[in-house]
């Protein structure tokens, strides 16, 4: 009986890539974040742009992978772009929205008192 041929071991890898780990076949769950990429790259790219090739799919796939790292906010990380988060700006972004709202605040705190006062007062409801 022959013997099996010896495989070389696999390459070290950096401490920054993860280990690729392999999940059960036709079992979605088990691979929920890839799934759920894929659904959303499908429902925003690939279904809308019907891309007629091969070459213009990865033209779609290749815009859309751009927009969502560097436009499109995620949930997850604090209505941040992963571009945003990874380069260390979600503090100051966090920052200027809560300056934002509390100048909205304001804004509508003011406008509320201007209306109070232009209204007239009406002597049988004190």
């Amino acid at each position: 009986m022959p013997k099996p041929p010896v495989r070389a071991p696999p390459a070290r890898r950096s401490r920054n890539w993860p280990s690729h780990v392999l999940t059960s076949p036709y079992y979605p769950q088990s691979n929920g974040k890839l799934e759920r990429w894929h659904r959303t790259l499908k429902e925003q790219a690939i279904r809308p742009k019907t891309p007629l090739d091969v070459e213009q799919a990865r033209q779609v796939v290749t815009q859309f992978v751009e927009h969502y790292n560097t436009v499109r906010l995620h949930s997850a990380i604090g209505y941040l772009a992963p571009k945003d988060k990874l380069e260390g700006r979600a503090e100051g972004i966090w920052k200027a929205r809560d300056e934002k709202l509390a100048a909205a605040r304001e804004r509508r705190r003011q406008k509320r008192a201007e209306i109070n006062l232009s209204r007239p007062t009406n002597p049988a409801c004190n």
